[in-house]
């Protein structure tokens, strides 16, 4: 049976006003301690893989700051056109599920009022991974209906695309062969297409994996990280309930997991969300990784909404208008809670708007998008106010990799000495020359430093305002070798 037409008009509102949205947004208003980080890793440290991601975002980023430095907009094309297919999938989505027009719409509004736009604002995995989510979703409901075994084969080629950006996409995998093996349809597992998709999967990320083996499989330390970071389950359930949008994307969200639970046959794919979701949970993942399975719950519920509204007002003309009416309003109402709330306003108009209901205000992404440059900027004075002579043999060492990717982002153009750190990934990008006498560090006081030089000083440029955020470190008393080790965090 072939699914209704698509609602080309409509979706193409939808999709047209979202990016416009996205674009206007990704100017403002400075650049997140990850994207400054992605930005230095991979145009300063180019490599098959890192520490906490496969290479995918870091080399992008660096390629774009290269080709463009500074700009924002450029720099989060990416994720703004994530944000925009993710709103067009999800429409066609529901539409491969036998929505019609405005089942289509609600779709994709929903989804791309989520968490969806929220992480998309910035250039990130977490930006782009849900992007190849949605549409190995959309392969995956479309592949159900026709079996056309050439779906499978693009699934696998998506899969490696989301393995070069995040290492999540095998739990949605195994979720949807547990799926399909207790629901069936069982011959999913023997398609040759299918295998011949992992092949290409493997294939693209083999240069990733023996940069993971060569550096200890250093990514396998990363659950520990995340499982350190878990706010609890309160604390995820409220990220997840408001990230996926009280008014339109929550109830879509839950009769979408009910349908598909119904459904004779896609309940292997509601099976699938369901253990991906419960994975998520039980790991103590990070809250943001729902944004990539939101799509297709989203869209069976706008479908099951949908079908569920024409049997009540069947015949009924009165109700029928009353129904549309009021699902016009919910979705105008949602639209304007989303736009007031999203990062398009000027930062002095932003920081006066009050929050909308449900949504966080646009005034905490200007906190998160400010705070690296202003760090790099008291870096940059704090270096300037040393003597030359204190900056002979000194190196700059920070803290956190945050701290670190400020320093080498804006101390770059101001003439700085790039930036050491032992968190993270920044361990693995080198340590300061045997012949470094003396350590600029960025961060609290140090206890590893205290017990490694003979005097500390803190260096609070002119101006400054608050706690120092720098320390000098003179009279070396151990190796690097030692003290490098030492200075390593996770």
């Amino acid at each position: 049976m072939n699914p209704p037409a698509v609602a080309r008009t409509p979706l193409a509102v939808v999709t047209v006003a979202v990016f416009a949205v996205m674009v206007i947004g990704s100017r403002n208003y400075g650049y997140f301690f990850d994207e400054a980080y992605f930005v230095v890793a991979g145009r300063d440290h180019p490599a098959a893989g890192y520490f906490d991601q496969p290479p995918l975002v870091p080399l992008l980023a660096g390629a774009l700051d290269s080709l463009a430095h500074g700009n924002l907009v450029v720099l989060r094309l990416p994720a703004t056109l994530a944000v925009t297919a993710i709103t067009l999938l999800s429409g066609l989505i529901a539409r491969e599920l036998g929505g019609r027009g405005w089942a289509q719409v609600f779709a994709a509004a929903a989804v791309a009022m989520s968490l969806v736009s929220s992480v998309g604002h910035w250039l990130a995995t977490y930006s782009l991974d849900p992007l190849w989510w949605t549409i190995l979703f959309y392969l995956l409901v479309r592949w159900t209906r026709t079996r056309d075994d050439r779906l499978l084969l693009l699934a696998g080629a998506v899969t490696a695309l989301s393995l070069l950006t995040k290492f999540l996409v095998p739990a949605l995998w195994i979720a949807v062969a547990v799926g399909a093996l207790a629901c069936g349809p069982r011959r999913l597992l023997t398609r040759p297409a299918l295998w011949g998709g992992a092949a290409i999967a493997v294939v693209a990320v083999v240069p990733t994996l023996w940069w993971q083996a060569g550096h200890d499989w250093a990514y396998t330390r990363m659950g520990a990280v995340v499982r350190a970071e878990w706010p609890g389950g309160a604390g995820f359930a409220l990220v997840g309930l408001f990230g996926a949008g009280l008014l339109i994307g929550l109830p879509l969200l839950l009769a979408g997991v009910v349908s598909l639970l119904r459904s004779g046959r896609y309940r292997y794919l509601g099976v699938a969300v369901v253990l991906v979701v419960a994975a998520i949970v039980l790991t103590h993942g990070r809250a943001y990784y729902l944004a990539s399975v939101y799509a297709l719950p989203m869209a069976a519920g706008a479908v099951a909404v949908q079908r569920w509204a024409a049997n009540r007002i069947a015949g009924r003309t009165v109700r029928r208008r009353v129904t549309s009416a009021v699902a016009a309003l919910v979705l105008i109402a949602s639209a304007a809670s989303w736009v007031w709330s999203s990062p398009v306003w000027p930062q002095q108009v932003a920081q006066r708007l009050p929050a909308a209901p449900f949504r966080a205000p646009a005034s905490m992404v200007i906190d998160g998008d400010t705070m690296l440059q202003d760090l790099g900027h008291t870096v940059i004075d704090a270096y300037r106010s040393l003597s030359p002579q204190e900056r002979q043999n000194l190196a700059i060492v920070a803290e956190s990799y945050p701290f670190a990717a400020a320093v080498d982002f804006y101390g770059r153009d101001a003439g700085l000495p790039r930036a050491y750190s032992g968190h993270r990934a920044y361990y693995y990008f080198g340590r300061p020359a045997d012949d470094t006498a003396a350590v600029l560090w960025i961060g609290d006081p140090s206890s590893v430093l205290d017990g490694a030089f003979t005097h500390r000083r803190a260096v609070q440029p002119p101006g400054a305002e608050g706690d120092p955020v720098a320390q000098l470190y003179t009279g070396r008393t151990q190796p690097w070798a030692t003290l490098w080790e030492a200075l390593r965090a996770q």
